[in-house]
């Protein structure tokens, strides 16, 4: 996000049919891999859809950075749970990758009740010649085989697979809205409305509680947990955020049940601000480390704050992020989008931060600079290496040309989820069906 922040192009993106779009086919999810070489998304019919990133070639220089499909597979499919008369629909709320430990990738994907590990690997060899098979698979009649013959391998199309290896159920009774992968990479956490269990990746039929807020008579219930997140370097912190809009960081070596905090983060409410929508505007929708692992950053509706690790008291920074809707708020209240989950993401440097909002904007804080930006992810602006201009919303008074206003916003258009590349400026956005891969200029 330097001077020319509007030369940001455009890179590729994975469009699918608006015709032909479905329910089942809105993104839910969006997660690069460790090295950014992967890009995974889930959608609202159980899938997942790996891309790869293409290498870089010399006839092509500016092919370079651009993500092709490499691997789809059903994840998750919809199940109905006899004992309490309920739909488990099958759409993926979170994709968390492992880090890469051979030729394999790895990745946790959960629905509202269970998570699955999946193994995606590649094969382009095949053995052949085996004793007891014949070619096409059948099985011979041992009295027929006279010889020993040594299976070879043979090569063959590349092929992609992905596998099952882990299911993890029935550690949830409410629907879990988070996982997140330790930095020991030997276990991770799922979190639900009110628990956060704690998982070993190798064992499926245990989880340990670490954190239950549900109270002995819930009709005392005032809160829920949104998300958590473990710290990128230290496996034995994490922090989760509620509907309340709190922080709390759990140190899991002072108890086993971390139901006590060890930091608690919130800003006090200015009661000059206090209205009827003041509780449901300020529950946190994300949570995040930075890289470095020293500062928080969370999303409720209208702001993406940052706060220090050490500072409990306020945040470091707020950022409003469509402040122009405070006065629409009633109405937003009517049509649900109130209790719209927005999501937030650093990039690779924790100098930037993204986070989506309606009408296919997305915006971008500049931390050094304090520069803001609203950009577009549509068809209609949206051509292969076509430069991005900043958009301006403008609420009542004169409208300028080339802006738009509060009023013709599209509310049935918005950006929840959005990735960063690890250490690129390349972003990823999913725009309802539609999945936008964004890069900075390539000269």
């Amino acid at each position: 996000m330097d001077d020319d922040i509007d030369t940001r192009k455009i890179n590729n993106s994975f469009l699918r049919d608006y015709n032909y779009a479905t329910e089942a086919d809105i993104i839910s999810t969006v997660e690069f891999n460790s090295t950014g070489e992967l890009l995974a998304t889930g959608d609202k019919g159980g899938r997942v859809v790996v891309f790869q990133r293409e290498q870089e070639s010399k006839s092509q220089p500016h092919r370079r950075g651009e993500y092709n499909v490499y691997s789809t597979f059903q994840s998750h499919e919809p199940e109905f749970d006899y004992l309490k008369s309920l739909e488990i629909e099958e759409k993926i709320n979170k994709i968390r990758w492992l880090p890469q430990q051979n030729a394999a990738y790895f990745l946790l994907s959960t629905n509202d009740k269970t998570v699955k590990l999946w193994k995606i690997s590649e094969r382009d060899k095949r053995p052949e010649g085996y004793n007891l098979k014949d070619e096409d698979g059948r099985m011979r009649d041992p009295a027929t085989i006279t010889t020993l013959r040594v299976p070879i391998l043979r090569p063959m199309d590349l092929m992609v697979e992905a596998t099952p290896r882990r299911i993890f159920s029935n550690g949830h009774t409410y629907h879990v809205n988070s996982i997140s992968v330790n930095s020991d990479y030997e276990t991770y956490m799922s979190t639900d409305d009110l628990r956060i269990n704690l998982w070993n990746l190798e064992i499926t039929n245990r989880s340990f509680n670490i954190v239950d807020i549900k109270p002995a008579n819930m009709e005392e219930l005032t809160e829920v947990i949104t998300a958590a997140e473990f710290h990128p370097n230290q496996c034995n912190t994490f922090v989760y955020s509620s509907s309340k809009g709190s922080i709390r960081l759990c140190d899991m070596r002072a108890a086993a049940l971390c139901d006590n905090h060890s930091k608690f983060f919130e800003e006090p409410e200015d009661p000059n601000n206090r209205s009827f929508f003041s509780e449901i505007i300020s529950s946190i929708s994300d949570v995040k480390f930075s890289h470095s692992g020293r500062y928080l950053m969370t999303r409720d509706y209208l702001t993406v704050r940052v706060w220090d690790v050490n500072m409990e008291c306020k945040p470091l920074e707020t950022y409003q992020v469509h402040d122009y809707l405070r006065g629409k708020l009633c109405s937003l209240y009517e049509n649900d989008c109130i209790f719209d989950k927005f999501e937030c993401v650093w990039n690779g440097s924790d100098s930037v931060i993204m986070t989506g909002s309606y009408n296919n904007f997305f915006r971008m804080f500049d931390r050094n600079t304090k520069r803001d930006v609203t950009l577009e992810a549509s068809r209609e602006n949206s051509k292969p290496r076509a430069i991005l201009k900043p958009r301006k919303v403008c609420v009542g008074g004169k409208r300028r040309k080339d802006e738009i206003s509060v009023d013709s916003l599209d509310f049935s258009k918005k950006i929840l989820h959005t990735a960063w590349h690890p250490s690129e400026n390349i972003i990823a956005v999913a725009a309802t069906n539609n999945l936008y891969i964004f890069q900075d200029k390539v000269n």
